[in-house]
């Protein structure tokens, strides 16, 4: 759950204090119904959709209301101009001094991941532009991705002191294989749209302000397929991630358990709070 690239960028979220409740009056996912399909939108646009402790909790039981409401297709997506900037900065300092709460977000991170891995119908991630840790996990947990041209993909765990325990490090050496994954996994660098597509994080690069439009056309398409047979093929397929997530999801949040309390760790989040409050 790493916000965006510790280097050279902010956090997402600088008003997000350490352990902030979340505002239940504000609708931080939103599911819009078109027919069959359902539009779920990241919408915290103010903090680039960084996941706080409501978005979080919202991402790991969004999927299991949606399996019951009788869609077919679901559409990811972020409000205004990012897909998902990563991980609050409020939420990751309160992980890194409190066990219980770190255990409590590492539990709804396993939730989130099983929940995207086990839905029976195509997930399509609309990225509209960062996708950042958590984001990116999002993206790769998808079953189609669509990139509009201005955006990337980083997993900057590793740069920030945390084990890459929610998605990267299951997915991306699937999709790319060992060699490419190891490489972005360890550096936290930035993959622009036309390298994902290359890399096979990405299904295709669409225009700038186009990622939904798109993704509509997309479900469209899928929507006119036989429903059993789209919905169990889908299921086949991702039997290859449920493998991997049996081999190594519990080992890789242990691990992110225990970094997410290093020194390192918490260097690296005093330097992006300082960040944060020279701006």
């Amino acid at each position: 759950m790493a916000p965006d690239e510790p280097n050279d960028h902010p956090p997402a979220s600088p008003d997000d204090g350490p352990g902030a409740a979340p505002d239940d009056g504000a609708e931080v996912l939103v599911v819009e119904r078109e027919g069959a399909v359902r539009i779920v939108r990241m919408n915290r646009p103010e903090a680039m959709n960084a996941a706080d402790e409501h978005l979080h909790r919202r991402l790991a039981e969004v999927w299991q209301e949606l399996e019951e409401d009788g869609c077919r297709v679901v559409i990811l997506t972020g409000a205004g101009r990012a897909f998902s900037a990563g991980g609050d900065l409020g939420v990751l300092e309160r992980m890194h001094r409190d066990p219980a709460f770190r255990e409590h977000m590492l539990t709804e991170g396993r939730r989130i991941v099983r929940g995207m891995v086990e839905f029976p119908w195509p997930v399509i991630a609309a990225v509209n532009g960062p996708a950042v840790g958590l984001g990116c996990s999002l993206a790769g947990l998808s079953d189609l991705v669509l990139m509009e041209a201005g955006a990337y993909l980083a997993d900057p765990h590793v740069s920030i002191g945390l084990v890459a325990g929610d998605g990267g490090a299951l997915t991306w050496p699937l999709l790319t294989g060992l060699l490419r994954a190891k490489e972005y996994l360890f550096t936290g660098d930035r993959i622009p749209a036309e390298v994902a597509v290359e890399l096979g994080l990405a299904n295709r690069v669409v225009p700038d302000g186009a990622a939904l439009e798109e993704a509509r056309a997309l479900a469209a398409r899928l929507l006119g397929q036989r429903e059993t047979a789209l919905r169990y093929t889908k299921q086949a397929v991702n039997r290859h991630l449920a493998a991997s997530m049996h081999d190594g999801l519990d080992f890789a949040l242990a691990g992110e358990h225990i970094s997410s309390a290093s020194p390192e760790h918490g260097a690296a989040l005093a330097a992006m709070a300082r960040r944060r409050d020279k701006r």
